[in-house]
């Protein structure tokens, strides 16, 4: 690991995580984006060719149902029995957080609230590359089910026979996603952004990509709406004398499975640092002078997954601030948050838990303010009204007041 020091130039870097999008991949999917925009399903099947080198038919976009029933087969049991497990914890963690609606009584008949109302249609974006990333179908849709999205339209890359890898496919059906069209990268995100002949336009697109497909999430967004633009995976072990080496070691190792995973270790402890830096190779190494700087530290990372290891793991997790999931003790390991514990795995990375959280029911709510005011009520705010539309110079807002009050 690479012992670096709080404030120099090395930990500066690591705080940006260097996001900045090379002008090849910005541009690349720029024309991606104008070209499924313009032409459509002609200009999907086109770049699929190219990228996936599979030659579909227009037609052969949407999954069909013996396509979903063949998917099966690969499926044993005792992986829908953990699938069923998974599904539980995922639903009684959510339920938990559900917004309803409101509205209450102010004074003189002024009614105030809120409508809160599911987004209609959401697209997830699953990649299939070298493993199915099955669980990061549960982990997206499952919140938006729960928060009651009427209809949910899954795209994934087809492999080279032209199919969807059974497991996703599979596990979408368990969902019951409504939707499924073999497409990937950037293509695949313009066409749920603005919608083909064959793929439905939708709201929101959520779910993991790679630099094209986060890069297409970004120029897409404000046409829909988008999760966040995640980039590495990351894992911050905030550690001192009292954690198991053998833990924090393994779990560091365990970041190091995902493409370009970031893995830092922040302690006080030089007997825990000499021991993890012998051991791992990748990642950075933060050695401070007492807890306390090793929290602020943690702070001012802001990490995707931050793991506690500490005798008194509650007292510190009072005085974290951003981080995008927090795992206490010595028996949680990141993993747990990944597959089974209930929270999406869908977390702000690159310091972003500075100011957004983790995707859950509400990323897929919309609220809409609702104002009600009886005539005393208006009468009684028109007075302010008058002083401040005639300081923005607006004086048929305050005629459309006072042609109700006379």
């Amino acid at each position: 690991m690479k012992l670096i020091r709080s404030g120099s130039c090395k930990f500066q870097k690591l705080l940006t995580r260097d996001c900045v999008v090379k002008k090849r991949v910005s541009k690349s999917v720029s024309k991606i984006i104008n070209d499924v925009r313009a032409h459509g399903d002609d200009a999907v099947l086109k770049y699929t060719r190219k990228f996936d080198h599979v030659k579909l038919r227009p037609r052969d976009l949407r999954v069909t149902e013996t396509e979903i029933s063949g998917a099966y087969q690969d499926l044993k049991p005792e992986i829908i029995n953990a699938l069923r497990l998974v599904t539980d914890n995922i639903n009684r963690f959510y339920r938990k957080t559900m917004k309803k609606s409101w509205k209450i009584k102010e004074k003189d008949g002024v009614f105030l609230g809120e409508k809160v109302t599911p987004i209609d249609t959401i697209g997830v974006y699953i990649p299939s590359g070298t493993v199915p990333l099955v669980s990061s179908v549960y982990m997206t849709v499952l919140p938006a089910k729960i928060a009651g999205v009427k209809k949910i339209i899954l795209a994934s890359p087809p492999n080279k026979f032209g199919t969807i890898d059974p497991y996703i496919l599979a596990m979408a059906d368990l969902l019951e996603v409504n939707e499924v069209y073999k497409v990937g990268g950037a293509q695949a995100i313009a066409a749920l952004a603005f919608g083909t002949k064959t793929i439905p336009r939708v709201n929101k697109i959520v779910g993991p990509g790679n630099n094209y497909v986060t890069e297409a999430k970004r120029q897409v967004f404000g046409f829909c709406d988008i999760d966040m633009l995640a980039g590495p995976s990351e894992v911050l072990i905030l550690a001192n004398q009292h954690a198991n080496p053998d833990y924090v070691i393994k779990d560091l190792l365990a970041q190091s499975e995902h493409h370009k995973g970031v893995s830092i270790l922040v302690t006080p402890s030089k007997r825990l640092a000499k021991i993890v830096k012998k051991e791992v190779e990748n990642g950075f190494l933060i050695l401070t002078k007492n807890l306390d700087e090793a929290i602020n530290i943690t702070n001012e990372i802001a990490p995707e997954h931050l793991q506690i290891m500490v005798k008194n793991p509650n007292k510190v997790l009072k005085k974290i601030r951003n981080a995008g999931a927090i795992f206490i003790g010595a028996y949680t390991p990141v993993a747990v948050g990944d597959y089974v514990a209930g929270p999406s795995h869908v977390l702000p990375t690159a310091g972003t838990a500075r100011f957004f959280s983790g995707l859950g029911i509400q990323s897929f709510l919309k609220t809409s303010h609702i104002i009600s005011y009886s005539k005393k009520a208006l009468e009684d705010a028109s007075g302010a009204m008058g002083k401040l539309t005639s300081i923005e110079s607006l004086p048929l807002h305050m005629d459309s007041v006072n042609v109700r009050l006379h």
